[in-house]
């Protein structure tokens, strides 16, 4: 399945998105503006299209609500044309499906932020309307330049890192967390298997 998704600079929302599982594929371009194939210094003279990453994803993996809820932590839903320090048309945030069966799962997740904020939101949401492949030192422009600006902040890029660290904590627990991931130890005697070890001897004795 494919989204297209417009928030802000696409240099740190591509960055964003393919570090999370069932992502497959991330491409950078420029979306529902005039029917014609842009230059990105047309996108910065406001041709009208919006700098947009279009996610091709697994939903056997991950759904379209996951990923909105997660594109919702890096947006400011409220803010028109303005996304950090990046202001422009071209900055507009959006939402921009592919596919017509998309749009109850979008307009849940959107009508769920709308009573969040308790206004309307500055979040497009329409059909995609046409999408050109950005130039290609835009495609992965992060990984290629570390220290590029981005408005995302830098601990949301390992946010699948932290989320899969809490799963498994909640899976094991909190002890047995810090023993096997942060090399801690457990006191004598408190370990989940000591009782089983005790009744076991004494039965052999």
């Amino acid at each position: 399945m494919t989204i297209y998704l417009a928030g802000g600079c696409f240099w740190g929302l591509q960055k964003y998105f393919d570090q999370f599982p069932g992502v497959r594929a991330t491409e950078v371009g420029y979306a529902n503006g005039p029917d014609s194939a842009p230059t990105y210094r047309d996108v910065c003279d406001s041709s009208g299209h919006a700098e947009t990453v279009k996610i091709e994803y697994d939903p056997k993996e991950i759904s379209l609500r996951e990923l909105l809820d997660k594109y919702f932590l890096v947006i400011d839903p409220l803010s028109v044309n303005k996304q950090g320090n990046d202001r422009g048309i071209q900055y507009r945030t959006g939402i921009y499906y592919a596919d017509q069966s998309q749009l109850p799962e979008i307009q849940a997740v959107y009508d769920e932020q709308e009573a969040k904020y308790g206004t309307k939101l500055a979040v497009e949401l329409a059909p995609i309307q046409n999408f050109y492949s950005a130039e290609e030192y835009h495609q992965k422009y992060l990984d290629k330049n570390p220290d590029g600006y981005c408005h995302i902040p830098q601990k949301m890029f390992h946010l699948a890192e932290e989320e899969s660290k809490e799963t498994l904590r909640k899976k094991i627990g909190d002890l047995s967390y810090e023993v096997t991931q942060n090399a801690a130890t457990e006191r004598p005697f408190t370990g989940a298997y000591d009782d089983f070890l005790k009744r076991a001897s004494m039965s052999i004795l």
